[in-house]
């Protein structure tokens, strides 16, 4: 059963990935973008991983990464076969924080440069939060921190305004009783979601630790002043029992 409590969460997994493995992530994403043209996956980009339902690609980008941002959803394979491993080494950990992930999905990469930054957002279990797989939680793990800025955080908040009701007959659908699901459109392209009263908690991870955030909880990142931030991010889901592994 699927708890409120996993998808407004946080946490972190320390040494997720060593010095060396992070290292050689670092390698294998220089030489990506050396021979695949840096602009093609930032200035030249039209396309973004995220959507805004009725909005453009353009215009979701406006809102999430309004100074723009460097990012690659289709990695390297031998980076995501890295990535998917740690994750497998990581279960244990992830377990005991959100038991009811099964399974990480494809990794993209993301670079932030000087005045980049990811608005406030919340991902969201699914289009249909019926549907399966369901989407748990984001994970994040910076491989090179900027030199100043671009601090990651995460914003809690009590409003009723977030939510749209609680889930009746929740157990009958895989989640937890007393499952509430959040209203579509939280981000901000939203009136009510910029003026809804929010409490910040930034984080300045060490390079190589995953963080984890809550698939409905809000998070964002500061601009970066000084260098570049890269980062793997991806989404840990819930599969249906049946399925699970």
């Amino acid at each position: 059963m699927i708890h409120i409590a996993e998808t407004v969460g946080f946490g972190s997994v320390e040494n997720f990935i060593d010095p060396a493995e992070q290292q050689h992530l670092v390698t294998l994403m220089n030489d990506f973008l050396a021979t695949g043209g840096r602009a093609h996956f930032s200035s030249e980009r039209r396309v973004s991983i995220h959507e805004i339902p009725g909005h453009t690609a353009e215009q979701a980008m406006a809102v999430y990464e309004p100074a723009g941002r460097t990012e690659i959803p289709k990695i390297p394979d031998e980076a995501e076969e890295l990535l998917q491993h740690a994750f497998d080494r990581a279960r244990p950990a992830l377990s005991r924080v959100m038991p009811s992930i099964t399974a990480c999905r494809p990794w993209t990469y993301v670079e932030y440069g000087s005045g980049q930054h990811i608005t406030s957002h919340l991902d969201g279990i699914a289009l249909d939060p019926l549907a399966w797989p369901r989407q748990i939680a984001g994970i994040s793990v910076v491989i090179t921190p900027a030199d100043a800025g671009g601090a990651f955080y995460v914003e809690t908040a009590a409003s009723d305004q977030l939510w749209d009701t609680s889930l009746a007959d929740a157990t009958d659908h895989g989640y937890a009783d007393g499952m509430w699901l959040a209203n579509d459109g939280a981000d901000n392209s939203a009136s009510w979601f910029q003026r809804m009263p929010r409490t910040r908690w930034h984080v300045e991870p060490a390079s190589g630790t995953a963080l984890l955030y809550g698939s409905q909880l809000s998070h964002g990142t500061l601009p970066v002043s000084s260098g570049r931030a890269a980062k793997f991010i991806s989404w840990l889901i819930a599969e249906p029992t049946t399925t699970r592994r």
